[in-house]
């Protein structure tokens, strides 16, 4: 059994230019690795079946999962005449804004490209992962990086200042779909990609707390007050910066101290069942 490490990754900035001709929409936002993973395990079958097992029942098991498509590409792509066996250890929240599903397909592709001895490269398979979604490229590089296209094109920067992150996930399903078709992009309040980049590269944790920004946080904490309450409780108990994370509905909050960390945590924990305290990982 080969195991590869899947972490879970926050948008410091995430920004929607516009509508695409081909329906997707143009993004440009800074994603960063935190210490929060599912362990993904992969175990060679001498017959062609991708066989998928997870700890959490809400994760599918079949054509639906990403990891499970990964696989597929990867076997038809490359004539394979094995198969694999993946469990997937789940600590990443389900349905969070997280990416934890595009993390586990990343870990598969590196894990097969071992376990099949493909031999390809890291950008040959985080090439092969913008077929699959759009978070899985970056997933595959791990890091801190800025992400454009549908998300698939990587330019790699610094690792941003360390800081505890404190995740918090209320037990509510987002609609991607539902949050873009509520954005108004000539009303939204665009991040400034630029200053974020000056912020992590001058190591300024102050200046990167008060540049979080994502353009799609005023859609969904209008559709979800829970997620807003959450937002207003991590301020109120002084965290150094808050933001919802990709469409949602997980909201993180940057703090320096860890007496301030346990604090917020003990704070929240009435508020929200899915509270975790971790480090920001934040290089490759």
């Amino acid at each position: 059994m080969l195991y590869v490490k899947a972490p879970a990754k926050i948008n410091l900035t995430l920004d929607v230019l516009h509508k695409r001709p081909d329906g997707y929409h143009e993004v440009e936002m800074i994603m960063t690795t935190v210490d929060l993973a599912d362990r993904v395990g992969l175990e060679l079958r001498e017959d062609t079946d991708i066989l998928i097992h997870s700890t959490n029942n809400f994760v599918p098991d079949d054509q639906r999962n990403l990891a499970y498509q990964a696989a597929k590409l990867l076997q038809e792509r490359f004539h394979v005449t094995k198969g694999v066996a993946i469990t997937i250890d789940k600590q990443i929240p389900v349905a969070a804004g997280l990416a934890g599903g595009s993390s586990d397909a990343a870990a598969t592709f590196k894990g097969l490209n071992e376990l099949w001895e493909l031999g390809l490269t890291i950008d040959e398979l985080a090439e092969l992962g913008a077929e699959i979604g759009s978070d899985v490229s970056f997933c595959v590089y791990g890091g801190t990086a800025i992400a454009r296209g549908r998300g698939e094109k990587i330019e790699h920067i610094s690792a941003p200042p360390s800081s505890w992150v404190i995740l918090a996930k209320p037990s509510i399903g987002v609609s991607t779909a539902a949050v873009y078709g509520g954005l108004k992009l000539e009303d939204a309040k665009h991040p400034n990609t630029a200053r974020m980049v000056e912020a992590i590269e001058t190591n300024d944790y102050d200046k990167m707390c008060g540049t979080l920004s994502n353009v799609l946080e005023s859609v969904t904490l209008q559709l979800h007050p829970e997620v807003s309450s959450i937002k207003e409780q991590m301020q109120r108990f002084g965290a150094d910066g808050v933001l919802m994370s990709g469409s949602g509905p997980t909201v993180f909050a940057l703090v320096q101290t860890e007496a301030r960390t346990t604090r917020i945590v003990n704070g929240l924990k009435g508020f929200c069942d899915e509270v975790y305290a971790v480090r920001l990982l934040g290089d490759r």
